[in-house]
């Protein structure tokens, strides 16, 4: 079961992928990152655009370019990935879809599902994007499924 789209995992995981073979400086192409990721090409780069569109990546065009993220790019929190993509539904919205609920009119797993976006919530914000670089370096991490 995942609890984000197919376009936000797609976006994670290319995220995680370009930080992971950017660590040394270098760029790394849509074609290499889809393979990387085992994602469709064209998809993907919808996907990327609107991730360096929105700053949480970076691009470069040319002969030499590709995608990259600097230093800076690397201590952003995983919320920011997903709020660019998915929007903030995941850390507010409720358990089943209801526009009315709230802690006033609650949906009967309200509180219980309050709990738990919470903590995922807290998971996403205080995990950064370089965190598993030195895990997915050595192999011991994968992004593909």
């Amino acid at each position: 079961m995942a609890i984000f789209s197919k376009t936000c995992e797609y976006a994670i995981r290319a995220v995680f992928f370009i930080a992971h073979k950017t660590a040394s400086g270098s760029k790394v192409g849509i074609k290499d990152i889809a393979a990387g990721i085992d994602s469709p090409e064209h998809f993907l780069a919808k996907i990327l655009q609107d991730l360096s569109r929105k700053g949480l990546i970076s691009s470069f065009k040319g002969p030499h370019g590709g995608f990259y993220m600097d230093a800076p790019a690397l201590t952003r929190p995983l919320s920011e990935i997903v709020e660019a993509v998915d929007g903030d539904s995941l850390f507010h919205g409720c358990g089943l879809g209801l526009k009315q609920c709230s802690e006033v009119n609650p949906c009967p797993l309200h509180n219980e599902f309050k709990d738990i976006r919470n903590r995922i919530y807290l998971m996403l914000n205080t995990t950064t994007i370089g965190n598993f670089n030195e895990e997915l370096m050595n192999g011991l991490l994968s992004l593909k499924k």
